[in-house]
């Protein structure tokens, strides 16, 4: 069992930046890849970016790429990810989530965040 608490959402400008966080406690958490996700209101969720068990391999959105950044630190057990040039599509609740193997799909991810609100104003 892992337990994964996001923090770090909040309202910011369009252009600016927010860092999320994650995070786990339970199982060995070096032993899992790490997703992030987000849903809009009215909206499905939508992948976007996931890191390997090691932080060797990262994937990204293409809605993402190039302004969003995922890392991690197993030895504090956290995953972050790094959101520059936020627009107002952004605007979302993001989700981390834990499996065994890295997936684009949310179906694939076994424990789940309980979500962090982020919203851009433009």
């Amino acid at each position: 069992q892992v337990q994964l608490v996001e923090s770090g959402g909040g309202l910011v400008q369009a252009g600016g930046s927010l860092r999320l966080s994650c995070a786990a406690s339970g199982r060995t958490f070096s032993s899992y890849a790490m997703g992030w996700f987000r849903q809009a209101p009215g909206k499905e969720r939508e992948f976007v970016g996931a890191i390997s068990w090691s932080g060797g391999s990262t994937y990204y959105a293409d809605s993402v790429k190039g302004r969003f950044t995922i890392s991690r630190d197993n030895a504090k057990n956290t995953v972050y990810l790094q959101m520059n040039s936020l627009k107002p599509e952004d605007t979302a609740v993001y989700y981390c989530a834990a499996d065994t193997s890295t997936s684009l799909s949310a179906y694939e991810y076994d424990y789940w965040g309980q979500g962090t609100q982020v919203t851009v104003s433009s």
